[in-house]
């Protein structure tokens, strides 16, 4: 009995530990997606990517909701030409998820080139069984 009991606890955890793995992977590739949608300016691919509710909190202060978020993109108004992320960790409690890393890209703002070095937190929400964009907030990386 004991030895089905012990079974049945590893099991659990290890079925635990998949699903995160696999929760862990999909709010990942939603990251990715977030990224490219916004290098391209994607309009299709921001909105199916973001929720109603987005709020999406720039470095300087600025706060933008979902129709001024992808608004700013396709127009140009905010233009992220390159962005690459790294330092890159997810958290996932339910049906949400917690990403942090680093952005660094060359950007284009209004046809005004410059660069870009961000500590970004990202909140995600898992919806009809897909991630998506709740909440961004980012800071500028202290330079030393």
């Amino acid at each position: 009995m004991k030895q089905l009991l012990a079974l049945l606890v590893f099991s659990t955890i290890i079925n635990a530990a998949n699903a995160q793995s696999k929760d862990e992977a999909a709010v990942a590739k939603a990251v990715e997606s977030l990224r490219t949608a916004m290098v391209d300016a994607n309009k299709a691919g921001l909105e199916k990517v973001t929720l109603p509710a987005l709020s999406y909190g720039h470095s300087n202060g600025r706060i933008e909701d979902k129709a001024e978020f992808i608004g700013n993109l396709v127009s140009g108004y905010t233009d992220f030409v390159t962005m690459d992320l790294s330092a890159q960790t997810i958290s996932i409690n339910g049906n949400t998820a917690i990403v942090r890393h680093t952005l660094s890209g060359k950007t284009n703002d209004s046809g005004k080139p410059g660069q870009v070095s961000l500590y970004v937190l990202l909140v995600w929400q898992k919806a009809g069984g897909e991630w998506k964009l709740l909440a961004r907030q980012a800071v500028k990386v202290p330079v030393p």
